[in-house]
Parts: structure tokens; sequence; C-alpha cells
């Protein structure tokens, strides 16, 4: 417990009884108690069974009651002391008959006055009970006899007192860290510990309680709300220290008084606190006032933590959570592209738990820590230096400070020390628009900071008020004294202060309107303004539970009635208070007593003046859709070191496009290195993580940041072997015309008469045609072009072999037929035109079935290579076209063996072993063809079947009709039927 103050408590499961003596036969109770009154870790309302057993005859506190040894029980009921009815005995609860006993009801009366009470204590009890407060409070099942005389409840240790108080009709208590240092003693154990001493006066901390003042001033002096009821205060300072904010807590349930007698309210000496600047001391008041359900509300604690409602149930904040404050910190780092920061946090509650959120929400976004470092004021200085050395050596340029203002104060002291510069300092709302941190000598370590706050507001009449405090308010007050020498660097006269470490002298008098430090500066009222939203959030929520305003519209009993007001009460009103202030702002709290979350990002500039301002540069509403919570104004940002160039912050430089991140092992996702992509693969952004495949008709281009169609290739006529081909086509189709024409001008002569004029015109068509048709499998794949290019390929040789070997027959049947004995019908004009039409038809009929069946068609051959797209004709039917194919090479076959074998029929001008030869040719062309067609890639394939078509075609024409074009133009005497003739008579002889 709290400096010795008699606490009885409401929620005890089985509540027991003891026999106090009165303190006049106790005799002085000397048990010390520990200094701050215990850890704030442990609930006041711990079980006193838990605790050991008293030591003798001495009495000692537990749990806010007082328990004495048998033996002083004993001596104590010799004056008349409670006594347990056997009804109590009967009701089924365990007796304690040992040395302890349990108090729960107070004796009153004389000792000739016996009275029977039932008695259940909601709230704290200023002493022990008295009958009146029985007679009003709910029944226990449980009957205790009292009787004997007063008893009086008596505080171990000294009392704590307010620093700033005022009497009211209702008082509402403060906590603020007025004061920055405490100087803590090592117990001797032979004396009784010293009270705590607080140095370092915080004029920051100390404008906020006048702040307090003021708002409560205010609202006194208002008609429309909490008409004829004052409000007064207690304010006490905490000293920024767990430690000395539970005795403060302690001092606001308990109250000052050192001896208790009758004085069992069902109250507490406050109805509500505002408090404390800090989260940690914030955890200790609150889980001191929660069990007894008084409302806690503070201007400046931030932990998420506190928005639990099972832990802190009576917790309200009129300043928004880390919660969101962590999470728009790790939205703005991720907004500027800093993926690698470095962090220092306070070693508190506020700082672990906003940098373990901001950690999570970042590294999600992709941010990396290079180091998170912690620190807190009381640390020694070779603590703080070493960290600062891991600051100094670090890589990153931008370090995220989650820091309270005493632990910021230490670090830049440090940090000025080491001349670090050039870091993009990101800071949290505690100390980014602290007004005091903003001098020429900080300035150069911290210009440029970005960091979030609250919104700024104006109070009107504050200013003025800020300037009369004077030490004149209240001569006795040691803080007005303090504040006042501080301010003005001086002492009071000696009379009043004797002992001051100021040479000069002032009276009081002076004027604080010249003075420019953190007390007068009301520029920035951000944090001011969450005090003055407390107080006013308190006056509606006791306005409301005084007019008897219920949420749940049951009964009130206190309607109207200041004195019996609970804090329960207050606590109900105040969860569902909602008004707008005089400035415009609407206050509420949501189911964890929270408001709502939005802040300013703040960029300190200096001014033209070289003053350093604090300028908005963007917004963060938690309310708004997640797209536009975090929003940028038009505003130039400056950056660290007063620079127009934003820093830029990442392990490993960023990838181009065209190259992906390979995470480092053994490092952060935020240090890798850049792979170029494959081929077939890009990335088309910076710091790709993946390489994108492209679609199957696009590829890479050559830096593999786009993908672009893939390049298109068939067999053009602009390309150099189109060229070539086709100047050998159209070769091909000249010679032949050629030949014709000079058959056609020596038609009369015996050699073209003896060639069969008719089929060699027919052949010299066909072989054009053959030229021809080459063209078709040249230039982009159509579907008409890719239907005739095979069909008319077919068709022309057919036509052609047709004729050879139609020119085969009739030359050995014409020499079978002049041997004599030989019944062999010559070959007629008319049996030639109908074998050539015949075998021509034939394969006419196998073009039509592929061309009905499955013809011919574009295709777009993507597999055969990566990179490009290959336009070619899909045989449709690879049986039609080796059909085609085949037939062509039975009809050369054919050819060949009747060639073959009239050879050497006599004759000067035999034609057969010219047509021995071409066939020759042709088959060998055609034989090599498949081959060369299966494996020739891409347009290729085209140019070796143009190839073979034309290769074939000239073997025929040169062949065939050479040696006949040679004779007739440059033998022209051997052109004559004699001549031909002679050599075959003269081997018949």
């Amino acid at each position: 417990m709290a400096p010795g103050r008699c606490v009885a408590f409401d929620h005890a499961p089985t509540p027991e009884t003891t026999n106090p003596a009165s303190r006049a036969s106790m005799g002085d109770i000397s048990a010390p108690a520990s200094p701050g009154g215990g850890s704030s870790e442990r609930s006041s309302t711990s079980d006193a069974r838990s605790l050991p057993p008293p030591i003798g005859d001495e009495p000692v506190e537990r749990a806010g009651v007082w328990v004495v040894s048998e033996a002083e029980a004993d001596r104590a009921t010799s004056k008349g002391t409670p006594k347990i009815t056997p009804a109590a005995r009967r009701s089924g609860r365990p007796r304690r008959s040992g040395s302890q006993t349990r108090l729960a009801s107070r004796r009153g009366g004389s000792s000739a006055h016996k009275e029977h009470r039932t008695c259940r204590i909601d709230k704290p009890c200023l002493g022990m009970f008295d009958p009146q407060a029985c007679d009003a409070a709910p029944q226990l099942p449980e009957t205790i006899e009292t009787t004997g005389e007063k008893v009086n409840c008596s505080m171990i240790g000294k009392p704590e007192y307010p620093l700033l108080s005022n009497d009211g009709d209702i008082v509402i208590g403060g906590a603020f860290s007025i004061h920055n240092k405490i100087n803590l003693e090592i117990p001797s154990f032979t004396e009784k510990p010293h009270r705590l001493m607080c140095t370092s006066l915080n004029l920051r901390e100390f404008r906020f309680a006048q702040t307090m003042i003021f708002a409560i001033k205010e609202i006194n002096n208002m008609s429309s709300l909490l008409p004829n009821i004052s409000i007064g205060y207690k304010i006490f300072d905490s000293c920024g220290s767990t430690l000395a904010s539970m005795r403060s807590s302690m001092s606001l349930i308990n109250g000052q008084e050192v001896t208790a007698e009758q004085t069992c309210f069902g109250k507490t000496a406050v109805n509500v606190i505002i408090g404390e600047s800090e989260s940690s001391s914030t955890i200790v008041l609150s889980r001191a006032t929660g069990p007894f359900r008084i409302p806690v509300i503070s201007h400046f604690a931030t932990c998420a933590c506190l928005s639990n409602r099972k832990q802190f149930p009576s917790f309200f904040r009129t300043i928004p959570s880390d919660h969101y404050q962590s999470r728009a910190l790790a939205q703005l780092v991720k907004h500027f592209g800093w993926t690698w920061v470095g962090s220092v946090r306070s070693d508190n509650d506020y700082g672990n738990n906003g940098m373990a959120t901001f950690v999570e929400v970042a590294e999600r976004e992709g941010v990396c820590i290079e180091y998170s470092e912690a620190i807190l004021r009381t640390n020694s200085k070779e603590k703080i230096a070493k960290v600062v050395e891991v600051i100094k050596s670090g890589t990153t340029k931008v370090l995220v400070a989650f820091l309270a203002q005493g632990e910021m104060d230490v670090l830049l002291e440090e940090i000025i020390k080491q001349n670090v510069t050039g870091l993009q300092w990101v800071g949290s709302e505690s100390w980014i628009t602290a007004r005091y941190l903003a001098t020429e000598r900080v300035s150069k370590i911290l210009a440029g900071a970005l960091g979030f706050t609250i919104s700024k507001s104006k109070i009107s009449g504050l200013k003025q008020f800020l300037l009369n405090v004077k030490p004149s308010q209240d001569p006795s007050n040691t803080l007005l004294r303090e504040f006042w020498e501080m301010t003005f660097d001086c002492h009071l006269s000696p009379t009043i202060s004797p002992q001051t470490e100021y040479d000069k002298y002032c009276n009081g008098s002076e004027n604080l309107s010249n003075v420019s430090n953190a007390f007068t500066d009301v520029s920035e009222l951000r944090i001011s303004n969450n005090v003055y939203k407390a107080v006013y959030a308190i006056a509606h929520a006791l306005h409301d539970t005084l007019a008897c305003k219920s949420s749940n519209g049951a009964p009130n009993n206190t309607c109207g009635k200041k004195d019996l007001m609970l804090s329960r009460q207050v606590l109900q009103s105040l969860q569902n208070v909602n008004f707008t202030i005089p400035s415009g702002e609407r206050i509420y709290f949501d189911k964890n007593g929270d408001p709502t979350a939005r802040y300013e990002l703040v960029n300190w500039q200096k001014s033209e003046a070289g003053e350093t301002s604090f300028i908005t540069v963007g917004h963060y509403d938690a309310s708004g859709p997640k797209e536009q919570q975090f929003l940028m104004n038009s505003v130039d940002i400056v950056w660290a070191g007063d620079s127009q160039m934003k820093p830029r912050s990442v392990c490993s430089e960023s990838c181009q496009p065209g190259f992906r991140q390979a995470v480092i092992k053994g490092r952060p996702i935020c240090c890798f290195e850049c792979v170029r992509c494959p081929s077939g693969e890009i990335s088309n952004s910076t710091d790709s993580a993946e390489c994108i495949k492209c679609p199957l008709e696009f590829w890479s281009n050559e830096n593999q940041s786009i993908c672009v169609l893939k390049k298109v290739e068939f067999l053009s006529f602009e390309e150099n072997m189109g060229i070539l081909l086709t100047a050998f086509s159209l070769t091909g189709v000249s010679l032949t015309i050629a030949v014709a024409i000079v058959f056609y001008h020596f038609m009369d002569t015996p050699l073209v008469k003896a060639s069969n004029t008719e089929l060699s015109f027919l052949l010299l068509f066909s072989l054009t045609l053959c030229f021809l048709c080459s063209l078709t499998f040249i230039g982009r794949p159509t579907e008409w072009s890719c239907m005739l290019r095979h069909t008319a390929f077919g068709i022309t040789f057919a036509l052609c072999m047709s004729c050879v070997l139609a020119r085969t027959i009739a030359v050995v049947m014409a020499f079978r037929a002049t041997v004599p004995g030989t019944s062999v019908p010559p070959c007629s004009l008319p049996l030639q035109r109908t074998s050539v039409f015949c075998c021509t038809l034939f394969q006419i009929i196998i073009c039509i079935l592929w061309l009905v069946l499955a013809p011919p068609k574009p295709y777009n051959n993507i597999a055969h290579s990566a990179d490009k797209i290959i336009l070619e004709c899909d045989l449709g039917s690879t049986v039609g076209f080796w059909a085609v194919l085949g037939y062509i090479g039975l009809l050369a076959v054919w050819c060949f063996i009747l060639a073959f074998l009239a050879r050497k029929l006599p004759d000067n001008f035999n034609e057969a072993k010219f047509i021995t030869f071409s066939m020759l040719i042709f088959c060998a062309v055609w034989i090599t063809f498949i081959p060369a067609y299966v494996s020739s890639p891409g347009k290729f394939t085209v140019a070796v079947e143009i190839f073979a078509i034309l290769a074939s075609s000239f073997g025929l024409l040169f062949c065939i009709f050479t040696p006949k074009c040679y004779i007739i133009i440059l033998k022209p005497e051997k052109n004559t039927k004699k001549h031909m003739m002679g050599k075959g008579h003269a081997k018949s002889h």
C-alpha cells in the first residue's frame, strides 16, 4: 500500500473479521512503509492471506486493512471488541482461529451498547467503518457483533501533499511530471527512508498543470456547465518516475489526513484524475485506481496497451493511441522509399510497445531495421554513448526515434557531443513539437525532422492566465517560488528563500511577458489542449451525473447530491460524453476510452529569421478509408541538414528495370543483389522481386525491360535469299520461253519434228509453270497462298513428269515398232495426249481431296524458336503432302526406268539418254530434299523446297532441251534427216 492509509476493499470473496484495539491501546505503530508505496506491477488489492504472518504482537497493514496478532486481539477483547456470532460460524465460511484476523467492520458506541450490523463497502474507506456508513451499505451474509469504543485509523509514514491545490464542491486530481529527476538514496535500514526529492523543474509540464487550473476556473465561471457547483483540484508531482507515481496515486485515492475517524463515506478523496504524461507512470496510476473504478484521463500517455479494458477499466485519454501512430510512421517511411532505417526507443512501456508495432507494420511494408536500441534517461553515460556509437556506425540515413522527452534529452546531448549529423530524424509525438528543443544548438542535428503530432489549437485566455502566474498567488508555495527563481535566474528575498543557487535577487513582481520559454510559449498548444479537453470531459461527465443522466435509464440515487456522488458513476458518465469544446472540436471516447486518431505530419523548417518552425506537410486520419488515411500537402519539405533533396536510405541500390532482386543469404530482405532477367522475361519496374515471363507471342527486348512482339520470320521478297531465289525462278522462266521460241522458230526442222513437237511445247509450258510455282513459296503466308503453293507444285510437276513419261514411251514404242517381227503398235498422238491427261488428272484428284479434307493454312510457329515467330504453312494433312510428292516421284521413277532401257536404241539422236540424265538429277534432288526439308528450321524449310523445285526444273530443261538447242543454233548442219539417221543405218548394215 501507499504510505499507511487505511482502505477497505469491496471485492474480497470471503470477508473476515478482525478485532482491532484502539490506537491508544495498541501503542505507536512504527512499521515502515516502503518508499513509493511498493511496485507498480503489484495490485493494491492483493489478498492479505498471501503475505507472511506478523511477528510477535506487532500489528501490520495488509491490503488496506489492519491485521493484528492473536495476543493483541486478546488484549483488545477485554475492552470490548467485535465477536463473531454463532450465525457467522454457521454461514459455512472458514473460521480464522490463528494469529491473524481481518477487519471487516469497526466497532462503535459505548461498551454497554451492542449492535448487530451487516456491512459491505463499495469504495475505499478513509479509516474504519462507522455505523452510519454501514447502515447505508449493501448487506453481507455475515453478522458481526460490535461493542466497545471508537477506534482511530492512523497513517503509517508521512502523507504526500499536492504541489497545487484548491478546495471545491467536487475535487479533481492531477498528476504531472513537474520535475524531471528524482534523487534516490540507498536505504541504510537503520532509519526510516527519507522522502523522495524531485529536482529539475519541467516548464512544459508546469504549463500543463496551469492549463488544468485555467480550464477549471473557466468552468467554475460558467453558468451552463455545473451551475452552482465549484470544482477544486489537487495536483501532484510524479517526477517522471513510476516510484513517485505510485505515491501520488495513493495520495489521490486516500487524501492527506493523518488520522481518519468515522470517515467511511464510500468515496475517494478525488472523483477523477487527470494524468499522467508518460505511459509507464500512467499504467501505475491506472492499475492503482482501476479496482475502485476511479476514472483516469491522460493527456499524453499513448501506449496501445492502455486500451485494454480488462486491465485498465477506468482509463481514458484525449491523445490517440500509439496503435495508430506506429502505423502512421511505418506508412511515412514507406511513402518516402526508405527501406533501411535505424530505430531508438525509450526502454519503457511507451517506447517498447510503440516500436514493436512500428517494426511489425514496417516489415510488412518491406522496410528493414538495421539496428534497434533502447535507452532510459537514468542510464549511465557509457550506456548512452554506446547507443550513439551504434547510430554513428550505421549505414542507414534515417533514424526513427520513438522517445519520451527525457530520453530524447539525454540522447541529444551525446549526439551533439559525438557530432553525429546528416541523419533524417523521424520522431514520435512526444518530442517532435517540443519547442524547447528548437534551439540553434539542437537544430543542427534535428533540422528537417519529420514526425506525427496531434493537431494544435488555440485556447482563448490561456496566454494571459499563464503570464499572471506569480509567487504572490500563494507565497508559501515552494513550486511557485522555484518556478520564479528558475525563470528569472534569481532568488527571492532571503527571508523567503534563504538557500538558493542564484546570485541576484528578485521580489516576485517581474513581468513574464518579457520571458520566452516553454512555459510562456503558446504557439504550439497540442498537449496543453489535451489537458484542456480532459478537464471539459470531466466537467460534462460530472454535469451528466448530477443531472441524473444515465445511459441505461436506471434510477440514480445521487441526483443533485454532489456529496454522495461516487467515482463509478462518473466513470459511466464519462464513457458516454459527447460534446463540443469552445474551439469547435467534438469530444467523445470509443469503447476503449480512446479518441479518434488524427495526426498532423510536421516538418522542422527554418524561417527567414532563422527560427525553427513546425510546418504541417501532411495529415493522417485513421477514421478514413485506408487509401485516404495518409495524405500529403502541397508543401515543400526540408530534409536533413536543411537540404532540398530527399535522402536515400536503402541497404542495396535499386535494381533497374531488366533486373530482379536476389536475397543475400544471412542478410535482411532489404539487402540484395541485382540479377538480370533471363531472355523471355522482363522486369518493368525498379526493385522488382521477380521477373515476369512474356506472353507466347512476345519476347523481351535487349534490356529485358519490356515485352515486344516476337520477330516474325518468313521468306520474303525483300531479303537476300528471297531475291536470289526469285531471280533463279525468273531466269528459269526466261530460259524456258527462249527454248520455246527457238523450237517454234525451227519447228519445220528434222530435229524439232523428231522431238515430238506437241509434247515438247507442253513440256516447256509445264516447266514454265514449275519455275513460276516456286514464287508462291516466297512472301507472307496467307490462306490462299498456302493452298496454291502445294497444289500448284504438285499439279505442274505431275504435268511435267507426264509429258516426259509420254515422250519416253513414244520413243521406246517407236523403235520397237521398227524392229521386224514385232507387233507393238506405234504411240500415236491421241494416245500421248490421253496418257498425259490421265496422269495429270490423277494428281489433280489427289490435290482436290487434300484441299477438301485438310487444306494447308497459315500457322504461327512459336515452338521452334523462343525469340521469334515463324510464319509457315501448316500442311493440314501430311498424308496429302506426301501423296502428292510420292506420285511425282512415282512418275519420275517410271520415266527413269523406261529412259534407261531405251538409252542404247539406234539413232544419231536418241532422246532417251538425255531423259535418263534428267531423271537422275530429278530423283537425286528430291531424294536429298526429304532430309533437308525435315531438318531445316524456319524459313529455310521453304527455301529448301524452292531449291528442289528449281533444281529439278533446271535439270529437266538443260538435260532435255540444251543438246537440241545446241544443234539447232550452233550446228545447223547436223539438223538433217540424213545425219540423224545415218549412224543408225550404218550400224544396221
